[in-house]
Order: C-alpha cells, then sequence, then structure tokens
C-alpha cells in the first residue's frame, strides 16, 4: 500500500517551512507546530540573542524535557495501577479460596 505525502506550509515564528506528510498526519503535525512556535515565542522574550537556530534549541530541549517528565510520571502511575490490581487479585484469590473450602 502506497501512502501519499502532501506538502503542509508550517510556520514557526517568522519563517515558514513545507513539509510532506501523509494526509492523516497534518492535524497533529499542525498541532505540534503551532505548540512549537508558541514555545519557541515564549523563548523569544526571555532571550538576549533571539537567533531562530538557538530558539529551536532551546525549544526542543525544553519540550524534550517536558516529554520525559509526563513519561516518567506517566510510568509511576502505571506501575501503581500494577501494583493495585496485583493486590485486589490476591483478595480476589483469597477469597475465592476461602469459599471453596
Amino acid at each position: 500500500m502506497t501512502t501519499s505525502s502532501e506538502p503542509v506550509a508550517l510556520r514557526l515564528i517568522d519563517r515558514e517551512f513545507l513539509i510532506a506528510c501523509a494526509p492523516e498526519e497534518r492535524e497533529g503535525l499542525l498541532e505540534s507546530a503551532a505548540y512549537l512556535d508558541r514555545k519557541m515565542r515564549e523563548l523569544r522574550a526571555n532571550a538576549k540573542t533571539p537567533g531562530f537556530d538557538r530558539l529551536a534549541v532551546l525549544a526542543a530541549i525544553s519540550i524534550t524535557h517536558e516529554f520525559l517528565a509526563l513519561r516518567k510520571q506517566h510510568s509511576g502511575a502505571d506501575q501503581s495501577v500494577g501494583d493495585t490490581l496485583a493486590a485486589m487479585r490476591r483478595k480476589l484469590e483469597a477469597a475465592l479460596d476461602a469459599q471453596l473450602k
């Protein structure tokens, strides 16, 4: 199956980029670009030397930091849910064993 790509115009700060993507990825790509643009504009407001390349790197580091923190938080939540389910399973097995005796 061949996937067709369409060019999508993305605007970051004052620059436009054409990026090819599959039609079903268009909305996500536009949302990602809008998020990146907001992050770069935030950083530009606080940067001493707001060059585009520097802003892009700072935004990438900031977004990666957010992502890793969320992934770590999510991983902890998964562990907690797993522990709770294991405890519930043990209680259920004990209750079933007690009924069978």
